[in-house]
């Protein structure tokens, strides 16, 4: 039986549905034949909601326009027609917003399957940052009483008996709103860009799910899409350890001076994202 689970959230941008391969793979060489079958791996997919009608988009651009810098200009229509997507009409049922949370809620219903109560450490790149800081903040108010606007947290019994066949019990609820987080590692993370209209008093961290509970924001200050959380308030401040890494040291360009769509998505090839998710899963079950 699994004794930790290691659940991963992609970020903006066109994403195939094995993206997490590379960091799996990773984890299993950097555990070792001790430890690698006590972690579970799973990886939660959102893009396909996203994708088609972007591809449809760019086709429609690129085959009767001209247009230049043709990656770069698609990296960004993908990667902003995510975060836009996302936030747009999502109190709408079927929101983009509650099929992304949908995606998350049913990794984490597998691992509460696979070992009820076993720890979760999250891995969230980039946009995927935002959504999955998004459903554990929503799942945490809604369980603590409050009112959630958005998302399969505004009605969790109302989401889950179509989309499961079934209620949820009060277990599977705790679980579900990441109440058995002990880690978050976060790359390239863009939550500043979701909340710095706000006032300060308004921008508020999740509530630390369990007391073992670390995250730690790795960012490439070369990454203008990868931010530091600490300065946003004091929850993030006393909750968020920040932490300046060089990713994407092998790629060359004058681009890599300021910004690199390759380089934004170079974290989880990197031995400084690596070895601190190693080593959170390592405390788990060792």
């Amino acid at each position: 039986m699994p004794q930790v689970a290691l659940i991963t959230v992609h970020g903006m941008g066109e994403t195939p549905r094995d993206y997490a391969a590379g960091v799996f793979g990773e984890m299993r060489n950097r555990l070792g034949p001790a430890l690698r079958e006590r972690v579970a791996l799973y990886s939660v997919y959102y893009q396909d909601i996203l994708q088609k009608n972007e591809q449809l988009v760019w086709d429609r651009v690129d085959g009767g326009s001209k247009v230049h810098y043709d990656q770069l200009r698609k990296f960004m229509l993908f990667g902003f027609a995510d975060a836009a997507g996302l936030e747009n009409r999502k109190e709408d049922p079927a929101s983009v917003y509650e099929l992304a949370q949908g995606q998350i809620a049913r990794a984490l219903l597998a691992a509460c399957a696979a070992n009820p109560g076993m720890p979760v450490v999250f891995l969230a790149h980039s946009l995927g940052c935002q959504v999955l800081s998004s459903y554990i903040y929503d799942g945490q108010k809604a369980l603590g009483g409050g009112r959630v606007g958005a998302g399969i947290w505004r009605d969790i019994d109302a989401w889950s008996r179509p989309a499961l066949g079934r209620l949820l019990s009060e277990r599977e609820k705790h679980y579900l709103a990441g109440g058995t987080c002990t880690g978050l590692v976060t790359t390239g993370c863009n939550i500043p860009i979701f909340v710095a209209a706000h006032k300060e008093m308004q921008i508020k961290p999740i509530a630390p799910p369990t007391p073992l509970f670390r995250w730690l924001n790795l960012y490439d200050p070369d990454d203008v899409l990868g931010w530091p959380l600490q300065p946003l308030s004091e929850g993030y401040r006393t909750l968020v350890e920040d932490r300046v890494i060089n990713a994407g040291q092998g790629a060359v360009g004058w681009m890599l001076k300021s910004w690199n769509p390759l380089s934004h998505n170079s974290y989880w090839q990197d031995k400084e994202v690596l070895e601190p998710l190693a080593g959170m899963l390592r405390r788990m079950v060792s």
